[in-house]
């Protein structure tokens, strides 16, 4: 139960930093309380993840997972780069996040 709280976690993560992006600084109240809530949601799934998962080993995917997702938001809706150095990098924290949750049992 605590990877899925952990993976639901991350989600709440994307939707945390595509709330304050299209609050644009704060200034648009919606965003803003969309930003509190999600980030706020993300946070207490965490620390129930972190209650069976090492420590590192949670932060790391979550952060992971809020990276990546954040990345694809960008590429999709916001029009950012596509570049293939881009990718590849992104590729790579999707491997570590992969090789993390695989030595972690």
């Amino acid at each position: 139960m605590a990877w899925i709280l952990l993976g639901v976690a991350g989600i709440f993560e994307v939707l945390f930093v595509l709330s304050m992006k299209l609050s644009e600084g704060f200034t648009k109240t919606k965003y803003f309380v969309s930003s509190v809530l999600t980030g706020g949601i993300s946070f207490y799934l965490l620390s129930l993840a972190l209650l069976e998962v090492p420590v590192g080993t949670g932060y790391g995917i979550w952060t992971g997972i809020g990276a990546v997702g954040s990345v694809a938001v960008g590429m999709l809706f916001f029009k950012e780069s596509k570049d293939v150095r881009k990718l590849l990098f992104v590729g790579m924290i999707v491997t570590g996040v992969i090789g993390l949750r695989l030595v972690s049992g």
